[in-house]
């Protein structure tokens, strides 16, 4: 059946993909074209995110020599907008997490506040080092970052959800490209999250077991998508993949959140985000651009034993560094299409080297 167009669905979302293998029966027929990695210097002058440099508004970054957080200079969202008057209907909003009183008139024209904060998190000093080029130990304390932040964020009872995310490249909406990262922690759940909250916890009122646990383990057992593996976490080509090569790492027990995992999980993570990332790199031996998030569940003091803690890797390039997939057309006025088979995406990865493609040789 893979052989011929065919749709496959997405149990995290519920939404299904069309894949039509029968347009690319040899993917890697012709060029491969190879961008070096861009010759970054250690320290740029220019780069506000450089230790001692100066930010928006006059900061200067201190001299670090680790990781470095700050709350984002242009932040898409702020700690505070009780009080905000809607535009369409005049009144004055609710407070974040309460359920306005939506009138008629305003169920066409609906405006809520959101209130949240956005946080820059910078991976090292260094300008030109990013993930796959790293130390494992330089890699776990991102992780460690991530999670303590994630953490402290939690502590507030106003914060509804904390999303965790990399831009890597320009192609990305990357503006700078001293390697960070983001977080953004809202007064609501966000749309993607909020998709999977519904459907695991459906599934898991039926089967007791949570939906990503039991794919994973069919995954195990049938090995055509599985990327990389170790004690805690997997790395696969999901059997719904919409984006050329992307990826899905899985927590191997039903943890919630960053916060919640043990010390040896937090560095069996760096160690699969590294082996993924690497094989990004290595693929077309380029600096491989992606967008990555993890999916936590819901601060809300709830149990959440249906959630499982997963990081989504969203890369666009198809054949080379500069041939990339768009979603136009079809995609954005129908449903997501592909034409390799992540089985075909996954047997590539798999087939790369976990030794960065500069240190090679």
């Amino acid at each position: 059946m893979y052989d011929s167009p065919h749709r496959r669905f997405n149990p995290l979302t519920r939404e299904w993909i069309l894949v039509s293998p029968h347009r690319a029966k040899r993917p890697w027929q012709g060029q491969v074209e190879k961008t070096a990695l861009p010759n970054l210097p250690e320290y740029d002058p220019t780069c506000y995110l450089c230790p001692g440099n100066e930010r928006a508004g006059g900061i200067h970054n201190p001299q670090y020599t680790g990781t470095f957080v700050f709350e984002n200079d242009f932040a898409a969202l702020l700690p505070d907008v009780s009080g905000v008057t809607s535009q369409v209907s005049g009144k004055t909003s609710t407070p974040p997490n309460l359920t306005p009183d939506i009138s008629p008139p305003d169920t066409l024209f609906r405006a809520e506040p959101e209130s949240g904060i956005c946080k820059v998190i910078c991976f090292s000093p260094r300008h030109d080092l990013t993930i796959p080029q790293m130390s494992l130990d330089e890699a776990e304390a991102v992780i460690v970052t991530w999670t303590d932040e994630t953490a402290e964020l939690f502590k507030r009872p106003e914060i509804a959800y904390v999303q965790v995310f990399e831009n890597k490249g320009a192609v990305m909406g990357c503006s700078n490209p001293h390697p960070h990262s983001q977080i953004w922690s809202q007064s609501r759940i966000p749309t993607e999250p909020a998709k999977e909250l519904a459907s695991q916890k459906d599934y898991y009122a039926e089967h007791r077991r949570p939906l990503l646990l039991d794919y994973l383990e069919e995954e195990h057992k049938r090995g055509e998508r599985i990327l990389a593996s170790n004690d805690h976490f997997t790395a696969l080509v999901p059997f719904w993949a919409v984006w050329p090569f992307e990826t899905l790492v899985i927590a191997h027990r039903p943890v919630a959140s960053l916060p919640a995992l043990s010390q040896p999980e937090r560095r069996a993570l760096a160690d699969i985000y590294q082996k993924v990332t690497i094989r990004y790199d290595n693929l077309f031996e380029i600096s491989f651009p992606y967008s990555m998030g993890f999916h936590q569940a819901p601060n809300d003091g709830a149990n959440h034993s249906e959630w499982v803690l997963h990081a989504h890797f969203y890369p666009p390039l198809l054949r080379s560094a500069t041939v990339r997939k768009f979603m136009v057309g079809y995609e954005m006025l129908g449903m997501p299409q592909r034409d390799i088979t992540p089985e075909t995406a996954a047997q590539r990865l798999r087939e790369l080297s976990e030794v960065h493609y500069s240190n090679a040789g």
